[in-house]
């Protein structure tokens, strides 16, 4: 299963458990392939950097790098208007919808974006028990 993931799926996974870590925990063991492009993995670096500074006990690029080299790069590509109320999300929803995958986010924004341009957007919690995955 193909799929995007927003940032806040990874952070929380890496830093505090729970259903985003299973989802992580699911792209590791090779269940899920994670589609991505440079923008989106600069997010992550910059977040996780700054999650560190809080959280210096967790070394998230043990995690996060091998993850990122099983992942599928795809080039940034955009469109015209916003997509969400945030307008850094929405690299996130054009990803999903140039690929043709669905989007895992606990982000609001995000949720309600479910439905744009037949973007599916699923809480890390409904996917797995949507698709019985982890």
């Amino acid at each position: 299963m193909r799929i995007v993931l927003d940032t806040n799926v990874v952070v929380s996974g890496l830093f505090f458990g729970g259903a985003p870590r299973v989802v992580l925990d699911a792209w590791a063991d090779g269940k899920l392939q994670v589609v991505m492009t440079p923008s989106i993995l600069d997010e992550y670096r910059q977040v996780c950097d700054r999650m560190s500074e809080t959280y210096p006990a967790t070394d998230y690029r043990k995690v996060l790098y091998p993850l990122v080299a099983q992942a599928t790069m795809v080039g940034d590509r955009a469109g015209e208007g916003p997509v969400t109320a945030d307008p850094d999300d929405d690299k996130f929803m054009w990803c999903a919808w140039h690929s043709d995958v669905p989007v895992v986010s606990g982000d609001r924004h995000m949720l309600d974006a479910d439905g744009w341009r037949g973007v599916k957007v699923l809480t890390p919690r409904a996917f797995l028990t949507q698709f019985r995955v982890g």
